[in-house]
């Protein structure tokens, strides 16, 4: 398989390709998807193989024996991640979007505040709302296009009312690899304000050369507070899966996530967990190893793209494939700029406005997709934007 490769994605119940002319009124026939986050590429042989095999079986019946799942987790931890995980920390749930609503569910009540780093995933934020709790918006600051985080003046926000605290890492959209000064900085912070901290790191395995990931579980004196949240589905394209895993270290808030799931009658699909299972092995991970190659010449022929269009800043991507693209600089309105993307590019991204404060002057574009499709992208933004030069 070559990334190249451009498959038809129309018809096929893809969100991505098939509502993105009901959404945004991009035309269907010749328009470019480049919002929602998943990839245009075929999951790896090892995956095809783990459904293949239950399609040949052909009885899809109720999982069991799932020592061999956890078990494909654990290694994939240590192995790319450096970090010891044991098989009974580990509950899935469908995705992650659900792990976030399951941990807001089980760990805060009714009023409490929730802190968001802004602009962030804007799903958090959606799923804070629905369970009746509110957001507290603690903004990241734009350094020369670069997120960092102030909590001098996030310490100045919190009233009492903050329970918990949800930390994208690497960020969403800003493609942050925090580092470990930060994420001290993060535990320091939720110590002082006795919060929970859930850390999303859906995106850990998707970080660029000359970046190292930590994740949040091996920085010291956090355990008795944090909730970690992983998933095979964005690194290998599975997202349909809608498999994820909330992984806890402590027995006390294991012990109370575990009762709210089972209180939920809550259990995963076994699509989901043979594909993850296949996907965590010495396969997926030279497969993974050769999409981040690929999504960083996507990345660089993009923002080099981005670049000669006077006003536009593509903020440098550290990690995932999602480029924030910042036209604050143009002097043109939010809604002047986006009508130049969706209208005379025709092109299907994500509003910077949805991700929460901070992102007015932002689209989010999706990078995981064939280069030819990169490049033609590129192409009819500098034709939209050709006045500007």
């Amino acid at each position: 398989m070559s990334f190249d490769d451009i498959i038809d994605r129309h018809g096929t119940h893809s969100v991505k390709w098939d509502m993105m002319e009901k959404i945004f009124g991009v035309p269907a026939e010749d328009g470019i998807p480049m919002w929602v986050a998943d990839m245009d590429f075929r999951a790896p042989d090892c995956i095809q193989n783990a459904v293949q095999k239950m399609r040949d079986h052909g009885i899809y019946g109720y999982y069991g024996d799932d020592a061999s799942y956890r078990a494909a987790i654990c290694w994939w931890m240590e192995n790319r991640h450096g970090w010891q995980v044991q098989p009974e920390w580990i509950f899935t749930t469908h995705g992650l979007v659900n792990g976030t609503a399951m941990c807001v569910d089980t760990f805060t009540q009714p009023g409490d505040g929730v802190v968001l780093t802004t602009p962030v995933y804007h799903a958090f934020a959606k799923v804070i709302k629905a369970n009746n709790r509110r957001v507290i918006e603690c903004d990241l600051v734009n350094n020369d296009g670069r997120y960092e985080m102030d909590f001098e003046a996030w310490d100045a926000q919190m009233d009492g009312s903050a329970r918990m605290f949800i930390l994208c890492s690497p960020h969403n959209p800003g493609g942050r690899v925090w580092t470990q000064a930060e994420l001290e900085g993060v535990a320091d912070f939720c110590r002082r304000h006795d919060l929970i901290l859930v850390s999303d790191e859906i995106h850990h395995d998707l970080v660029f050369p000359g970046q190292k990931h930590t994740p949040m579980a091996l920085i010291d004196g956090i355990e008795d507070r944090l909730l970690m949240m992983s998933a095979t589905t964005k690194t290998f394209n599975i997202a349909g899966s809608h498999s994820g895993n909330v992984i806890i270290p402590d027995e006390k808030l294991r012990e109370k996530f575990h009762a709210r799931m089972m209180g939920l009658g809550l259990s995963p699909n076994s699509f989901g967990l043979f594909m993850a299972e296949a996907a965590y092995s010495p396969e997926g991970a030279a497969w993974v190893d050769d999409l981040v190659a690929y999504l960083d010449g996507n990345r660089k022929l993009f923002d080099a793209g981005v670049a000669k269009i006077p006003g536009v800043k593509s903020m440098p991507l550290e990690a995932t494939y999602l480029a924030w693209v910042d036209f604050a600089d143009t002097g043109m309105s939010r809604e002047d700029f986006t009508a130049r993307v969706e209208r005379d590019a025709r092109i299907a991204v994500n509003y910077g406005t949805d991700f929460g404060s901070g992102g007015n002057s932002f689209l989010r574009f999706n990078l995981a997709t064939p280069r030819p499709l990169i490049e033609q992208a590129v192409e009819r933004l500098q034709k939209a934007f050709a006045d500007l030069q």
